[in-house]
């Protein structure tokens, strides 16, 4: 048996597709210990997340955090479950959605878009299947991660690469591998800012707090802290903040070792021991409302900075499915696909049934060699 596969329903002739696979973190099946279990060993699991040795990582991960961290993390996903179920979830699905849309829009040739998340369901494995039997052969890969990062940006493409080690034929492949300071994303952030202060008022800070990584990784190359930075200082310029109007730090820290820094817990609570009246805050490193925003931040970080003496927090919301959000996903596919959509709208009917007619004259499979649909 062949260790490669193919595409099931091949057929001579057939319009070929532009494929666009967007990839986001991944969610729990549901907000309980169990399905966090699975959840978080397939995450923890992944060797670029974690850089320890494997075999010790492995003891401390099976034998100590999966027996602590699923239930704790279960009552935190609990807290923003919704009656759709995950945030992260619901709001990906209506990005992928949007951009479907967008991208009929902007291309002539026919386009497919899948959501697939890194760790979870729908799996990367699946989409791309699905992609394949769609008839994709130029295939994008989108992963919602604005600020490349090994940990994330580049596990995605693990995954992609190790699933195309087991397809027969490969579709032509491009990355997006980030857009920090890509114009149209920084404008649709800088607008969310603005029309959000529109309608609550502006805070004597903004703080944009970024996911961390272990400062290690940052010390072995990982560009991560200075994409966040990037994007941090174009979207202040955007909205023509002074370096007193606003801070940049860094959440989620996970283990005990140094992660980036400032962090975004100490920071909120100096904010509030200093009598801050006002703090804003926005995750530009998030495409999505997940937990590490609403809970994390909206709930955990918004107690600590009240606490400490702080009056007023405003969570300002992540980029979601807001029209400026899609224009600028939209715009990143388009320009990269550009010349792959000339060369396929240029291809006519008639070229597509000349090469279904060469293929039977050659004595091509009948199953293969049907009229295909267009």
């Amino acid at each position: 048996m062949s260790a490669f596969s193919a595409q099931k329903d091949f057929a001579h002739g057939r319009r070929e597709v532009i494929g666009v696979l967007v990839a986001n973190l991944g969610t729990p099946r549901a907000p309980e210990a169990r399905a966090l279990r699975v959840y978080l060993k397939e995450f923890l699991s992944d060797p670029r997340v974690v850089e320890v040795p494997r075999l010790l990582w492995w003891m401390i991960l099976n034998l100590v955090i999966l027996n602590i961290r699923p239930k704790r993390s279960a009552k935190a996903y609990a807290k923003v479950w919704t009656d759709e179920g995950s945030p992260l979830m619901v709001n990906s699905v209506a990005q992928a959605n949007a951009l479907s849309q967008a991208l009929q829009e902007r291309i002539a040739s026919p386009v497919r878009v899948e959501l697939a998340m890194r760790y979870g369901e729908p799996s990367i494995a699946n989409a791309m299947e699905r992609l394949r039997e769609e008839g994709v052969t130029k295939l994008i890969v989108l992963p919602l991660y604005p600020q490349y990062s090994a940990s994330t940006t580049a596990s995605v493409c693990d995954a992609v690469f190790d699933t195309l080690k087991t397809w027969r034929v490969m579709p032509e492949l491009r990355t997006i591998s980030g857009y920090h300071s890509d114009p149209d994303f920084v404008a649709a952030l800088a607008g969310s800012i603005k029309r959000y202060w529109s309608e609550h008022g502006r805070g004597d800070k903004l703080l944009m707090s970024f996911h961390g990584i272990p400062q290690r990784y940052f010390d072995n190359g990982d560009p991560y802290h200075c994409f966040c930075h990037a994007t941090a200082f174009a979207v202040a310029s955007s909205l023509g903040l002074g370096p007193d109007d606003w801070q940049l730090t860094f959440q989620s820290r996970f283990g005990r070792e140094p992660w980036l820094k400032p962090y975004t817990d100490h920071t909120l609570e100096s904010l509030g021991q200093a009598g801050t009246g006002r703090v804003d805050v926005v995750c530009p490193g998030f495409a999505s409302d997940c937990i590490e925003t609403l809970e994390e931040i909206d709930m955990e970080n918004r107690e600590i900075f009240l606490s400490a003496g702080g009056q007023d927090f405003h969570y300002i919301p992540c980029l979601n499915d807001d029209e400026l959000h899609i224009h600028a996903l939209a715009g990143l596919v388009t320009s990269r696909v550009r010349d792959w959509d000339e060369s396929l709208a240029a291809q006519t009917d008639a070229d597509r049934e000349s090469a279904r007619l060469r293929a039977v004259a050659m004595g091509a499979d009948q199953r293969t060699a049907q009229p295909a649909a267009t």
